[in-house]
C-alpha cells in the first residue's frame, strides 16, 4: 500500500478523531487511580491545558510534565493500566462517524498517518484502534535506548508540535523514500489552531470540528471545514 498510495492523509488526533482530548484524559485517569499525587498535578495538568488551547505551549516542559510519571512505574503496570484506560474512556469515544473518515481514505489506497502532540505512549493502542498503522507522536525516551526497557520521563527527538509536525513528518516521509512530491494530494484533518503550520504545507487542508482561531483562519483561506461531533 505504501508504495503505491497516490495521495497522503494524515490525521490529528484529539478532538479531531477523538470528541475527547485523550492527553487530557489520560491525565485525568492518572489522577482517579492515584497514580499521581492530587491537587498539585491536576492544577499543573489544567494549566498545561489551558495554554495549549491558546496556542502558547511550552511543548518541553509539558511533555517534561507529562512523562515523568511513567518513569516511576513498570512497563508493565503501565500497559495494565493503559488497557484500563482505552476500556473505559477511549473505546466509548470511538465515533462511527471517525472510524469512518478513516476507513474512506484506507479503501482509497491513501497512505494514513496519524500525526499528533499527545505523546506515544497514550496514543499507540488508540491509533491502533483506529486502525492506523502509522503514528508520528512525541517519543518517550527509554534507559539506553533499549525500546522494551523501562522509561526514563525525557523525551526522545523533536515533538510533533506546531512547526514540529512538518519536520517529523518529512522526517518519517524521507524514511519511506517520499517527499511531498510523492503524491498527488496530501490531506491533514485537524480541529486545532497549533496545527496551521501543517495544514499550511498540505493540499488539502481540513478543518475539522475547529477551534474558533482555526475556524476564522479557515474562513478566511477557504479551506474545507468539517464537523465530525456536534460539539467539541
Amino acid at each position: 500500500m505504501t508504495k503505491a498510495a497516490r495521495n497522503l492523509a494524515l490525521f490529528d488526533l484529539d478532538h479531531t478523531l477523538l470528541p475527547t482530548d485523550s492527553d487530557h484524559e489520560w491525565g485525568r485517569f492518572m489522577v482517579k487511580l492515584g497514580i499521581v499525587d492530587e491537587p498539585a498535578f491536576s492544577l499543573a495538568h489544567e494549566r498545561f491545558y489551558a495554554d495549549y488551547k491558546a496556542g502558547c505551549l511550552d511543548i518541553h516542559a509539558y511533555l517534561r510534565f507529562s512523562l515523568a510519571p511513567l518513569a516511576r512505574h513498570s512497563r508493565a503496570q503501565l500497559h495494565e493500566w493503559h488497557r484500563q484506560f482505552m476500556a473505559e474512556v477511549i473505546e466509548p469515544a470511538l465515533l462511527p462517524v471517525a472510524l469512518e473518515l478513516v476507513r474512506e481514505h484506507q479503501d482509497a489506497g491513501d497512505l494514513c498517518c496519524l500525526i499528533t502532540a499527545t505523546n506515544a505512549f497514550v496514543t499507540e493502542p488508540i491509533g491502533r484502534a483506529f486502525g492506523i498503522e502509522c503514528l508520528i507522536a512525541p517519543m518517550p525516551a527509554t534507559l539506553d535506548g533499549d525500546p522494551h526497557g523501562p522509561y526514563t520521563g525525557e523525551l526522545d527527538g523533536i515533538p510533533s508540535f506546531q512547526e514540529g509536525k512538518i519536520i517529523r513528518t518529512e522526517e518519517w516521509l524521507k524514511s519511506l523514500d517520499k517527499d511531498w512530491s510523492s503524491f498527488e494530494r496530501s490531506y491533514f484533518y485537524s480541529d486545532s489552531r497549533n496545527d496551521i503550520p501543517l495544514l499550511e504545507k498540505v493540499t488539502d487542508p481540513i478543518a475539522t470540528n475547529p477551534d474558533p482561531t482555526l475556524r476564522e483562519h479557515a474562513l478566511q483561506k477557504g479551506w474545507r471545514i468539517l464537523e465530525l461531533f456536534e460539539a467539541k
